[in-house]
């Protein structure tokens, strides 16, 4: 007991100063685990490169990458790849989600149509979108559309089970409520439906925006003159493992923006949850 006393006077004897420190460093040590981790598979991928003296096109140097990267910034084509793609991810979203949305509404208030149209929903989702692209980039060319079009297929499922489960989460008695409020359908969607949905849509969106990079990559794979996946297709014809490595980690980059995007918007839409 004496001992716990002591421990206690000399926490309070410490100057305010050095207790904030403490205290903003255990609040903010999962944020420093990651640039820790991330410094760590770097060192780790380096000595392995120096022990096995792999060459450049098998396995390349972190160094050797960071070069490469900083060659084709400073020619410019690295950021006109990297728009190419960030756009066909834009507008693939755009579509896919919306179409998700306004469908999976539908199904999620009438159960009727959801029973008629879920097989072919499914049976449309069990095909790969690798061998859907090829038929795609076949009917819309090898342009802008194909693409868009494989990334909003690729993004649709997900977003639409998330939208009919949380449409399905809303608790009757509240609509028996707003019902004898006498609410209208805009009332009844806007302040009930899809404030109590929102929650498992947005579990969907972030799987959603995370499968939008693989499916520009997909699209770019099939034919494409510009974007990140064609860098790893002509990095992988020149054997240029550098430029593919590149790619890849602006690939992996821009997918972990999208996620921390759809994230820091859940949190800003659902404060009321933490109130």
């Amino acid at each position: 007991m004496f001992e716990t006393q002591k421990a206690n006077l000399s926490l309070r004897c410490e100057p305010p100063s050095a207790w904030s420190w403490r205290s903003r460093l255990v609040r903010h040590q999962t944020r420093l685990a990651a640039p820790l981790v991330l410094l760590a598979v770097l060192a780790l991928w380096a000595l392995l490169v120096a022990w096995q003296d792999y060459p450049p096109f098998i396995l390349p140097s972190p160094a050797l990458v960071w070069q490469k990267f900083l060659l084709m910034a400073a020619t410019g084509s690295l950021l006109l790849h990297i728009g190419v793609t960030l756009l066909e991810i834009a507008l693939g979203l755009l579509i896919g989600l919306s179409a998700a949305f306004a469908l999976g509404y539908l199904l999620g208030k009438h159960r009727t149509l959801e029973h008629l149209a879920s097989p072919y929903i499914v049976a449309s989702q069990s095909i790969p979108i690798v061998a859907i692209a090829p038929l795609v980039v076949i009917w819309m060319g090898s342009g802008l559309a194909s693409k868009v079009a494989v990334t909003a297929l690729i993004t649709f499922f997900p977003a639409l089970i998330a939208t009919i489960v949380g449409i399905r989460s809303v608790d009757p008695d509240l609509h028996d409520l707003m019902h004898s409020l006498r609410a209208s359908r805009s009332q009844l969607f806007w302040k009930l439906e899809l404030p109590a949905a929102l929650p498992i849509i947005f579990g969907g969106l972030k799987l959603s925006a995370t499968l939008a990079v693989v499916g520009a990559v997909v699209g770019e794979f099939m034919g494409a003159n510009a974007g990140l996946g064609y860098l790893v297709n002509l990095g992988r014809g020149l054997l240029d493992t550098p430029m593919m490595f590149v790619a890849i980690l602006l690939l992996v980059v821009i997918a972990q923006a999208l996620h921390f995007a759809v994230a820091a918007l859940e949190a800003r839409l659902l404060r009321w949850q933490r109130v």
